[in-house]
C-alpha cells in the first residue's frame, strides 16, 4: 500500500478531486499554502494500492496543469528596489508529488 501526498493549485483542486473519487480513490483534502507566491495550495492525502499508483499519477498529470504567472517579486533592500519591482514569469499550478510507503492501514 501507498500513501501518495499531492500538493495542488487551488485552481486546479476541484478537478482533480472530481476525478479522483470518480475513478474510486480516497482522498483527503487539507488546505495549504507557501512558496514563492504564498498563495493557497491544496494537499491530497490518498492512500492506494501499489497497483494503482500510475493510475494516480496519470490523474494528477492530466488535471494539474501548469501556467505562466507575472508577479512582481519584493525586494531584498531599499537598494534592491529599483531593480527588482518589474515582473517576474513564473510557472505555478502542476503538482507536487511523494509516495510512501505504508507499514499498516486501519480504519477504526
Amino acid at each position: 500500500m501507498k500513501l501518495v501526498i499531492a500538493i495542488v493549485s487551488n485552481d486546479d483542486s476541484h478537478t482533480v478531486l472530481s476525478a479522483l473519487t470518480k475513478a474510486n480513490f480516497s482522498v483527503t483534502k487539507l488546505s495549504s499554502s507557501g512558496g514563492f507566491l504564498r498563495v493557497g495550495n491544496t494537499t491530497l492525502m490518498i492512500g492506494t494500492e501499489a497497483e494503482r499508483l500510475e493510475e494516480l499519477k496519470d490523474l494528477l498529470r492530466e488535471y494539474c496543469s501548469t501556467r505562466q504567472l507575472a508577479t512582481v517579486s519584493m525586494p531584498a533592500s531599499y537598494s534592491d528596489a529599483m531593480f527588482s519591482m518589474l515582473p517576474v514569469e513564473v510557472t505555478v499550478g502542476g503538482a507536487t508529488v511523494f509516495v510512501l510507503d505504508v507499514e499498516e492501514f486501519l480504519k477504526i
